[in-house]
């Protein structure tokens, strides 16, 4: 059965989930953001065929097209160990509630909601029971479990995400498993270019405040480093630490490596390997590093969006040949009370 599932993206950034699914061989057929140097990004790579530029708070369930799965990456900052952890209190967080309202208009077969690790201890667990209470509620039937990208996307960046995985169908819901951890074989070395210089603008010198900090810290060519205000910090795993949004607020956020030239930060091309994008994925020129920096932060983790979406396919295709490839749209009562228990 050669089916492609019909996917539509809500918070698509500059389309690291779209990539994913689309790896796996679904259809990209509607995407929505609101960021428009993301936008110019996502067009770059993805066209202007079914991109919607503009916030979704205004943008009607009967405007978007009917689709098999739903994914969402809604801003996490609400929700960061590294921001304010407002959650609900920031109106970032409230967007969960407009990745709510379309999946109860569209009723998507599936979902796929991903956000940051923090999400699941907020606020003493209280925010993430009112999501999971809501997709309860919406008769979706439920997984989650927190991955840690070097671990289940084979690159060599400490980055833990919650993927929160919904079915209309139990036993699609049942059939469904997150991919296992794989070996890290991809090293810092192996994305990172050390050997060739990079423009000027990426290397601290001396009229830097942070030159003698760092020039002083920086005694390990292997490893990676950042800035903490007052010191500088060694990643002495051999791993990228992760990469946030705060990184287009100010160089000192950016991962800093010791080159054969001198002591530089991570190109935004660079941050975007580290995401497992592919070397082809095209930067606009008229897009500042300020903005990639942000765009390869907010983005995700491609090579596992991609895993847990070939895994989702294969479920629904499986489920599809054994009904004669006729969905059974009936909506179930009942969903999953443990992560990692049945979905019941």
């Amino acid at each position: 059965m050669n089916k492609k599932y019909k996917v539509g993206s809500m918070f698509a950034g500059i389309g690291g989930i779209c990539l994913g699914f689309k790896r796996a061989g679904a259809d990209i057929i509607w995407a929505n953001e609101i960021d428009k140097y993301a936008c110019t990004t996502y067009r770059e790579n993805f066209g202007d065929d079914y991109l919607v530029e503009g916030d979704i708070h205004d943008i009607g369930i009967e405007e978007i097209p009917d689709f098999d799965i739903l994914t969402s990456g809604f801003p996490c900052q609400a929700f960061s160990i590294a921001g304010y952890r407002k959650g609900f209190e920031d109106e970032r967080g409230h967007l969960f509630f407009e990745t709510l309202r379309i999946i109860e208009g569209k009723k998507p077969r599936a979902f796929l909601i991903e956000n940051v690790k923090n999400l699941v201890s907020h606020d003493g667990g209280k925010t993430f029971r009112i999501i999971y209470d809501a997709l309860k509620e919406a008769k979706y039937h439920i997984r989650y479990k927190v991955l840690n990208s070097m671990e289940y996307g084979n690159v060599p960046q400490n980055r833990e995400r919650i993927y929160i995985v919904g079915f209309l169908n139990k036993e699609e819901c049942d059939k469904f498993y997150f991919p296992e951890p794989i070996p890290l074989t991809n090293t810092i070395d192996d994305i990172v270019n050390k050997t060739n210089k990079m423009d000027d603008i990426y290397y601290y010198d001396s009229s830097s405040r942070y030159y003698d900090m760092l020039n002083e810290s920086m005694v390990n060519k292997d490893s990676v480093y950042q800035i903490r205000r007052v010191y500088v910090r060694e990643n002495k795993s051999n791993v990228c630490p992760t990469l946030t949004a705060n990184m287009g607020t100010g160089g000192h956020n950016v991962p800093i490596i010791k080159d054969k030239f001198g002591i530089r930060k991570f190109t935004p091309k660079e941050c975007l390997l580290l995401q497992g994008f592919t070397d082809d994925f095209k930067i606009p020129e008229k897009v500042s590093n300020t903005q990639l920096y942000k765009q390869a932060g907010n983005s995700v983790t491609v090579p596992v969006v991609e895993r847990i979406a070939r895994n989702m396919i294969d479920i629904m295709k499986k489920s599809d040949r054994k009904n004669r490839n006729i969905y059974d749209s009936r909506i179930y009562d009942n969903v999953v009370t443990e992560q990692e228990a049945k979905c019941s």
